[in-house]
């Protein structure tokens, strides 16, 4: 059956995932990388397994409507004996769009799904800094992204208490 068209039959064409919570990573980027080695080349004889720390924090800030910026931060160190063996610091962030999510759910999405999203290429690039640093490569244990927000929404409440 042929209908009929006035010459725009494509004025509005229907959106298949029209009211489908959408989530998509329209860009991922180092936004800082520094990599100290300062002991080297004596640090690279170590035998000692070294002491390391990694701390994370994760911030997120619109850049349109729909549209946010999300910054992972990755800190970290590795210590013999209090001696600085290696040092990093990583921001990686990623523009990620957001559509047809309630605005009490945009945050959790914000601050957990979006940096899980962004992590595994996180973790990459720290292994790799590492590694050309001359040490084997740190490959970092998973984050739990919701025990973090969770954390922080404990502190907010704290904070305001």
């Amino acid at each position: 059956m042929s209908m009929p068209t006035n010459g725009n039959a494509t004025a509005n064409p229907p959106q298949p995932n029209a009211g489908v919570p959408q989530l998509s990573c329209l860009a991922q980027y180092v936004k800082d990388l520094s990599f100290e080695n300062p002991n080297a080349p004596r640090s690279l004889q170590q035998t000692e397994p070294p002491q390391i720390s990694v701390q994370v924090n994760v911030t997120a800030k619109p850049v349109a409507d729909t549209d946010v910026e999300v910054e992972l931060k990755l800190e970290g160190k590795a210590e013999v004996g209090g001696t600085l063996m290696f040092g990093f610091e990583l921001t990686f962030a990623g523009v990620f769009r957001i559509l047809n999510v309630p605005q009490e759910q945009v945050q959790p999405i914000m601050m957990i799904e979006c940096p899980r999203i962004l992590f595994p290429f996180a973790r990459e690039i720290v292994a790799t800094s590492v590694r050309n640093g001359g040490y084997p490569p740190l490959l970092l244990d998973p984050i739990d992204f919701v025990s973090l927000y969770q954390q922080r929404l404990q502190a907010a409440q704290q904070a305001q208490a």
